[in-house]
Formats: structure tokens, C-alpha cells, sequence
């Protein structure tokens, strides 16, 4: 029998990438950050490769500290170490061997982590369940080192990032965490007011923090009482800028704070808030939400609850404009007859007697 010969042909310039990496990291693991990992790889054995932070960032299309993220987030699974220079600057990565975790974690699926705080978190941000574990019937505050509350807000910190399409900056996940640990939201709650932030257009966490405050001031604590409310503001913005003729656009945020303020404060039904915005287009012939603040504020210090109590307050206006008239035409001042005065009488003779002698007088004393 013949000897084969073997020939190659077969492309050798590929990544190998370990089963227990696919197996047991990467499913759990910020897709961002398995990028970085196989990049890693990728120039692991180049001979001619010379990487630096920027040079990964922009092949990768993230920023350095996106890059950093990464990095940290692979050490603490024990993937790779960092070697740094003696000022904290990162010189070179060393990448590990994958241990196999996956019985690990059969074996002791209770075991309790290390705390959470926002120092640690982000390097920890993807270690998570795709699905939330929550507590929907208590809003109660579960403390951080539980097993719990550690799988909650993991889930809530990969949810966030889901909504919000980007990995999650160092304030970001300090809010979350002031949401669940600080304000005692629910965990599905958090999901629920990034969800409603989002569809409206609004993917600033300032922007969350705020509604957070507010869903807190008003004693909002579960998804249903979020909902009612969501539902209440969108009806109380849409009847007032249809009042004013608005249309195509949600209210601005002074605009909103006099909603609030009407709705909320005063407690004016929405019928009320309408007849102070049609009276405002009918005196200025535009929308002003400043004009139609000082009738309601003067309604409210009227007591006004009903529509009949503005007919009311109207004809109380009314009655008092008119007396003001009536008294006003009594005192009117009675013009003077410039006719009305005491002529004198004068003898013409006698005057023509008394120039004659002084004319002669003057001409004796000339002579």
C-alpha cells in the first residue's frame, strides 16, 4: 500500500477560543466586554503586534475606560492579570487559563458574595442572571451582602444597560444603587421607571434620578401605583396643551412644574384647568401658562373646588366693579358757572366830567 502525503492548504491564521470561555463566562458576561477579551486573543500570539489602551479603544469602537471596564472586569473573574509601572499605569496583560467554574457553581449555588458597593460594582456589573430575581410584593431594603440583593441589582445593572445602550458609567450604577439601597425601591420597580424613562425619549440618569425622587415623594412603591400615576400625568399634560392648543409635543419641564402644581397643590379638578386656559387664550390670544398660574392662583385662594364657584367668584367681581362706578359718579366735582358773579355799575357822565377837568388841568399847568 502507498504512503499518503498530507498536504495543507487550510487557513492557519485563526483565534483559538477555550469551550469552558464559551461554556461558562462569556453567556454571563457584557458583550462589550467579551470584544475585548477576543481582541486579547486575537494579537495574543501576533509577533508584530503592539497594542496600547487608545489604539483597542478606537479598533473597538469604545473609549479607554471602556477598555479599563473590561479589563478590571476579566481580573476579577481571574482570566487575566494586569502588570502595572510604578506610577499605577497598565504595562501588560497576561491572560490566564479559564478554570472551570461550572461545578463550582452547581455545588454551591447560595454562596454568599462579596458586598456590593458603587466601588466595586461596575468591575462586577456583568456576573449576572439574564432574568431578575425580585421581590414584587415589599419594598422593603434588602441589605447588599445578601445573596439576594447582590443577584437583584446585578440584574437591574445589565437590565439598565439593555435600555440605556451603553455600558453603564461609575454614576449610573451609583444611582441604581441609591435607587434600590437608599430610596428602597423594589427591583422591579427600577426596571420599570428605566423603562418608562426610555420610551418617553428620556435616557439621562439625571433625568431618572428625578422621577425617582418624585415616584419617592408621592409614596409610589410598586409597578401598579408607578403605572396609574404615569397614566394620570400623561392625560393631566395632554388636556392642558390641547387646552392651549398645543399639539405634537409633550410639555417642557416649566411647563410640567405648573401642571404639577396645579394638579397637585392646588388640587384643581381638570375641567377647572381648562376654563383658566381658555380664558387665558381669550385675554391674550396665546398660550401662557404663566397668565393662566395667576387665575388659578387666585382661584385657589377663592376656594374655588367647582365650576359653579367660579360663577360665583365672577358675580361677586361684578357687583363690586359696579358699586365702584356708582360711588365714583357721586363724587364727580360740579363745574363752575364762569357767568356766575357780581357785576358793577358805573356813571358814565361822571367819568366824562372827571377826564374833561383833568385835561384842563393839564393844560393850565403847560401854559
Amino acid at each position: 500500500m502507498k504512503t499518503l502525503t498530507l498536504k495543507n492548504k487550510f487557513q492557519t491564521n485563526v483565534t483559538l477560543v477555550a469551550n469552558d470561555f464559551i461554556d461558562n463566562y462569556m453567556i454571563q458576561a457584557n458583550g462589550e466586554f467579551v470584544k475585548v477579551y477576543l481582541f486579547l486573543l486575537r494579537h495574543l500570539d501576533d509577533p508584530c503586534s503592539s497594542l496600547t489602551i487608545p489604539m483597542i479603544a478606537d479598533c473597538l469602537n469604545n473609549t479607554e475606560k471602556d477598555i479599563l471596564r473590561a479589563f478590571r472586569y476579566w481580573k476579577s473573574e481571574g482570566l487575566l492579570t494586569l502588570e502595572k509601572d510604578e506610577e499605577g499605569r497598565i504595562t501588560g496583560v497576561e491572560l490566564e487559563k479559564a478554570a472551570s467554574i461550572a461545578t463550582a457553581r452547581e455545588d454551591a449555588p447560595e454562596a454568599t458574595p462579596p458586598p456590593v458597593s458603587s466601588a466595586n460594582v461596575s468591575q462586577k456589573i456583568q456576573t449576572v442572571p439574564l432574568m431578575p430575581a425580585v421581590d414584587t410584593h415589599t419594598a422593603t431594603a434588602i441589605p447588599l451582602t445578601s445573596f439576594k440583593a447582590q443577584k437583584e441589582l446585578k440584574s437591574l445593572l445589565f437590565i439598565a444597560e439593555q435600555y440605556l445602550g451603553k455600558t453603564l458609567s461609575r454614576t449610573d450604577v451609583d444611582s441604581i444603587t441609591y435607587f434600590y439601597q437608599d430610596l428602597k425601591m423594589s427591583a422591579d420597580l427600577i426596571e420599570y421607571l428605566i423603562e418608562s424613562c426610555v420610551e418617553n425619549g428620556h435616557k439621562s440618569i439625571h433625568y431618572i434620578q428625578k422621577v425617582a425622587l418624585s415616584w419617592t415623594d408621592s409614596n409610589i412603591t410598586s409597578v401598579e401605583q408607578a403605572r396609574q400615576s404615569s397614566s394620570a400625568y400623561n392625560k393631566n399634560c395632554y388636556t392642558v396643551l390641547n387646552a392651549f392648543g398645543i399639539k405634537n409635543r409633550g410639555p417642557a419641564p416649566a411647563e410640567l412644574e405648573f401642571i404639577k402644581k396645579w394638579t397637585e397643590e392646588f388640587g384643581f379638578s381638570l375641567d377647572i384647568i381648562q376654563e383658566a386656559c381658555r380664558r387665558t387664550i381669550a385675554s391674550t390670544h396665546q398660550p401662557s401658562f404663566e397668565y393662566a398660574d395667576t387665575i388659578l392662583t387666585k382661584w385657589n385662594a377663592g376656594q374655588v373646588h367647582h365650576l359653579q364657584d367660579i360663577a360665583a367668584l365672577d358675580e361677586a367681581f361684578q357687583k363690586e366693579k359696579s358699586s365702584h362706578k356708582s360711588v365714583g359718579s357721586k363724587q364727580k366735582p360740579v363745574a363752575k358757572n364762569l357767568n356766575n358773579f357780581e357785576r358793577r355799575a358805573y356813571d358814565m357822565e361822571s367819568l366824562e366830567e372827571q377826564l374833561l377837568n383833568s385835561n384842563l388841568k393839564e393844560h393850565s399847568c403847560g401854559t
